[in-house]
């Protein structure tokens, strides 16, 4: 048991460590994309540090919920991977630890992190997303700084348009003047044109100073009475002119109280409550339209109309037709109107009524799908781990390579999965529940799955088992690659390799003689024979024992016969399975059963050419030991 907590200690170190960075790295990601969305609301604002200060201090509460399941996934994806990179897995799993034990330490670390998740969004989030869109809308408010940019028109200052053609910036003065004055409506625009000028903030920072020199004045007189009709327009010069223009650059938070009724700014409990008094006034007013309605129904029952286009009031008879037919040409078209009229206003209602319903449901469904966000989130943490750690113990990658890319593709596939959910359920496509636990429920299978498959030491993402299997399902050889070695033990002895090379052209001539492998073999005879061809077995167990012995040889002329030795596939060219049954199953099934039949025929000349070549080769060699090579 002291073995075992001073492993856990080590096991929870690593995590930890890996943990930290990788979730401060999330969460400066995900800022820095938040920032992006609101860019425009910071910039040029002139706004102070404290400001700034707050906005992403409230923004980054806001959003360590998000960073959470992405750090866990990425530093438990980092941890098992540096274990299995540097073989401590596999001396923990040769110690007689399973995975699932290994993993335990850390199961109750990312317990604790989905509970403080939960935390975060039940607790702090609220207040912070109060807090944040509070400052948000206040800083959409506050003018902008002054900076008036030269060759173009600024309209940042309410009601005035003003256009500059250079400025110096060190004292302030404006050249070419152009500004067009709004105060009084656009029909009334006032034209002002200076040789310069120069704009100044007051001291109390609430009005701006503009002061113009050696300019012109144009005002539209158009609307006046009196002489508006012999003098369209007033015109005016001047030496100086001064003019205060409102425009208060005073930061001043609004009144939070807007995000009261706003699902995120809620508790689970309050969104409870909410949700429960949302549906009764939902079911209520929708109960209300439901009998007016029937009243409706029933009022346009009570005036039956049969066959003959005839309306039944009480006991009297009136023949709606005659009475339109009757009437003049006006009162036609005035029935036709009101009767329009009628239909237009009574389909306006209802639509008014319906957008009223759903609207109501729309913010009922957006409390729901909050309510679940906390859950579902949390839980992301507890799910990203049991894909992690699996997964780092399958790839046996550590480092910010394999594992970044691993972790960016997951969560991206599951941020499309919650993301879908999540608008379907609150758009009423789905149902709620289903729609926001849809991640969960994939993502939980997902890592199920994969801590079954590291837990019995699959290969089922090991990129070495894959590259062997479409070697196989392709027909692509293996080559062999010798290189000389820089420290020899066992150099290679003549005798012993001609000893070799002699069996094995023996055995090779010996395997053609009896098998003709240039011939059609027997379709049946193929896929009912059991066993594996002990010759070709034999023959390859040699042929690895002279590669073997080849390779530690200094002589490079001897290393390339080496490496040109060929790489046998010894069963191959026999049946497709070492079953019999499957061999004869996939007999009957013609076209997979032909398919095996061509393949067995590829690999018997491939067999064919392997021997001759291997004699070939052995030739050479006693060649070269003749000459003293080896």
């Amino acid at each position: 048991m002291p073995i075992i907590k001073k492993l856990d200690k080590f096991i929870i170190k690593s995590f930890l460590l890996l943990f930290c960075a990788t979730f401060f790295i999330c969460l400066f990601i995900f800022m820095m994309q938040f920032l992006w969305k609101y860019v425009d609301e910071l910039v040029g604002k002139g706004l102070a540090m404290t400001v700034l200060a707050q906005f992403f201090f409230y923004s980054a509460l806001t959003l360590v919920p998000s960073s959470l399941p992405l750090a866990v996934l990425l530093a438990s994806l980092m941890t098992f991977g540096n274990f299995g990179e540097r073989y401590e897995l596999l001396a923990m799993k040769a110690a007689g630890i399973p995975l699932t034990r290994i993993m335990m330490p850390l199961i109750v670390v990312s317990v604790l992190l989905a509970g403080t998740s939960f935390y975060f969004q039940n607790v702090i989030a609220p207040h912070a997303s109060v807090k944040l869109w509070t400052l948000i809308v206040s800083m959409r408010e506050k003018s902008p700084e002054l900076d008036i940019p030269e060759g173009v028109f600024y309209d940042q200052i309410d009601k005035y348009n003003l256009y500059i053609k250079s400025k110096d910036r060190k004292t302030g003065m404006m050249r070419e003047v152009m500004i067009y004055d709004f105060t009084n409506g656009f029909e009334n625009a006032h034209i002002i044109v200076a040789d310069s000028g120069k704009l100044e903030m007051t001291a109390d920072k609430k009005f701006l100073k503009l002061t113009l020199y050696n300019g012109e004045q144009f005002e539209n007189l158009q609307n006046q009475t009196g002489l508006s009709r012999n003098v369209p327009y007033r015109r005016e010069s001047f030496d100086r002119k001064e003019t205060l223009i409102e425009f208060n650059s005073d930061f001043s938070m609004v009144d939070g109280s807007f995000m009261s009724d706003q699902s995120m700014s809620k508790n689970m409990v309050q969104l409870s409550e909410d949700i429960d008094s949302m549906s009764v006034k939902s079911d209520s007013i929708g109960r209300a339209y439901f009998v007016e309605s029937l009243d409706r129904l029933q009022f346009y029952k009570a005036k039956q109309v049969d066959s003959d286009d005839k309306a039944y009031y009480g006991t009297a008879v009136v023949n709606v037709d005659s009475i339109y037919d009757n009437s003049s040409l006006p009162d036609k078209k005035k029935y036709l109107d009101i009767s329009k009229r009628n239909v237009s206003s009574t389909l306006s209602d209802w639509k008014f009524r319906s957008y009223t319903l759903d609207e109501k449901d729309y913010q009922v469904r957006k409390h729901q799908t909050e309510w679940y966000r906390k859950i579902t989130l949390s839980l992301a943490c507890i799910i990203f781990f049991f894909i992690g750690s699996p997964l780092g113990a399958i790839i046996r990658k550590g480092g910010l390579g394999m594992p970044v890319v691993v972790s960016v593709v997951l969560f991206i596939f599951y941020y499309i999965i919650d993301n879908t959910g999540y608008k379907m359920a609150r758009d009423g496509n789905w149902n709620v529940t289903f729609g926001m636990c849809l991640s969960s429920f994939i993502l939980a299978a997902l890592g199920a799955f994969l801590t079954y498959k590291a837990n019995k030491d699959s290969t089922v993402l090991n990129a070495d088992a894959y590259k062997a299997f479409y070697r196989k399902l392709f027909l692509i050889r293996t080559k062999r690659h010798y290189i000389r070695k820089d420290v020899v033990i066992d150099n290679p002895v003549p005798a012993k390799v001609k000893e070799q090379c002699d069996k094995l052209r023996e055995m090779c001539a010996g395997y053609l003689a009896t098998h003709k492998l240039k011939r059609l073999p027997s379709y049946i005879r193929l896929f009912t024979a059991s066993g594996t061809d002990k010759q070709i077995n034999d023959i390859n167990t040699l042929l690895e024992e002279l590669a073997e012995t080849l390779s530690n040889s200094r002589n490079l002329i001897v290393l390339s016969h080496a490496s040109a030795l060929p790489v046998m596939a010894v069963n191959a060219h026999l049946g497709p399975f070492k079953d019999r049954r499957l061999n004869i199953a996939s007999a009957i099934i013609v076209p997979v059963g032909l398919w095996f039949y061509f393949r067995s025929l590829i690999f018997r000349g491939r067999l064919y050419n392997d021997l001759n070549k291997i004699t070939d080769i052995c030739d050479q060699l006693e060649t070269n030991i003749t000459n003293g090579d080896i």
